[in-house]
């Protein structure tokens, strides 16, 4: 069976219904779209924020209606349909015409692949008990928030942004946290040994145990749940729950099952088109020439799904693309913000601006003298600087950025 459709009308068909979603259907309306929107997701709510999930909505300080990008009643005033709970099992691009998993055709004229991605999966025996979890979605928060508190024990596997966001909320609720990282430290993927460094500290200074250069050998069951973890060196650690957060897996079946071009991500250009007609794509699914480096990636950010969700908004309105801004991120533990612009890999060089030890404090990277990134912690303005310079590929004395008596205004209004 088909869904209702008015053929009369443009249809505009997005496969997934997360930010980058709900940013196109959003600018979409905003540009003036008057056709037919469809959001379908296999989830069972409508698009919501996920950020929180590993912070203020684990902590139990924000409630699920408030983790929603729009309510049920601006879907509707927008004529935006969200289907929940709905999979897209095939796609065919000749028909124009998407499959459910509910047996359903969806027709469109656009289609928007927006699905995100998935926890990478431990390979392991013992990883699928029901108290061993990921943390990608609403669920999976709802499911570990009873095994967290006081006198539980949490295991984390993997000591990047997620785990290591979880360990400081669980720690904060009063639970025995230990994290193992099978690298030499944490976050060793995202960034430099400074900052590795200065959250392993922060972390031990809480109360969480840090074991690097760890390797998990066995998960050991009793009676359907994980009770213990084993590890290579022979130590077993007790455990009421086990959170596994070693990366993530773009969802890219379904657009590479369709012919769209594929490579670790779904290939689009910079209006975020794939390589069919009609065919688009956005979000952490997505694979483009990162600016200014000029290199194809993929980033998994609330800023890149915002971004590409106006850009593929305007491709479908026809409309000039909106400035592209250089990649940011951040993350919330304890006490401490971390803002981070551009990328840091390959860098030659580094300094810190500000004070270590008061945790207010900039590293700054660069190449040649071009600054490739910054991290800033609870540092404001170094990073709203850092994002201009990075943007404009400024070349700037290193030691110009650490000298605290060279205001960044200044350097700005000098260098770009």
């Amino acid at each position: 069976m088909e869904a209702d459709r008015n053929l009369s009308e443009e249809a505009v068909l997005i496969i997934g219904a997360g930010q980058a979603a709900a940013q196109t259907a959003t600018s979409l309306r905003q540009g003036g779209f008057e056709g037919q929107i469809v959001i379908a997701g296999d989830e069972p709510f409508l698009p919501y924020q996920r950020p929180p999930l590993s912070k203020t909505y684990l902590k139990g300080e924000l409630e699920r209606e408030n983790l929603y990008f729009k309510n049920s009643a601006w879907y509707e005033m927008q004529n935006v349909e969200v289907l929940t709970s709905t999979s897209i099992d095939s796609v065919s691009t000749v028909k124009q015409s998407a499959m459910t998993n509910d047996g359903r055709t969806i027709g469109f004229d656009h289609l928007v692949f927006a699905t995100g991605s998935r926890n990478r999966r431990l390979p392991m025996k013992g990883a699928e008990l029901e108290n061993v979890f990921g943390l990608r979605d609403l669920s999976d928060v709802d499911a570990l928030r009873p095994h967290v508190g006081p006198r539980k024990n949490l295991v984390i596997i993997g000591a990047g942004y997620i785990g290591l966001e979880t360990a400081a909320v669980a720690n904060s609720l009063g639970t025995n946290v230990t994290v193992l990282e099978a690298a030499d430290r944490v976050l060793s993927r995202v960034t430099s040994p400074v900052i590795s460094s200065f959250y392993e500290k922060l972390h031990n200074s809480h109360g969480v145990t840090i074991r690097t250069n760890c390797a998990t050998s066995s998960i050991n069951e009793s009676e359907g749940k994980a009770v213990s973890v084993t590890l290579s060196n022979g130590d077993v650690l007790p455990c009421d729950a086990l959170l596994i957060g070693i990366g993530i897996l773009p969802n890219i079946e379904v657009a590479a099952e369709a012919g769209v071009a594929c490579e670790d991500g779904i290939l689009v250009d910079e209006r975020g088109r794939t390589n069919l007609p009609g065919v688009y794509a956005a979000g952490d699914c997505a694979k483009r020439l990162i600016q200014p480096f000029s290199r194809l990636g993929r980033l998994e950010s609330v800023h890149n799904a915002i971004e590409q969700g106006k850009q593929v908004a305007a491709s479908i309105l026809d409309k000039p693309s909106p400035k592209i801004d250089c990649p940011w991120f951040w993350s919330d533990q304890y006490n401490v913000k971390l803002q981070i612009a551009g990328l840091f890999t390959g860098y030659d060089d580094y300094v810190i601006r500000g004070d270590y030890e008061s945790e207010k404090f900039a590293v700054f990277y660069f190449k040649n003298d071009v600054m490739l990134a910054a991290d800033a912690i609870n540092s404001p303005p170094e990073f709203m600087s850092a994002k201009r310079l990075i943007s404009a590929k400024a070349k700037v004395s290193p030691s110009m950025i650490a000298d605290m008596e060279h205001s960044l205004k200044d350097i700005i209004a000098e260098f770009i």
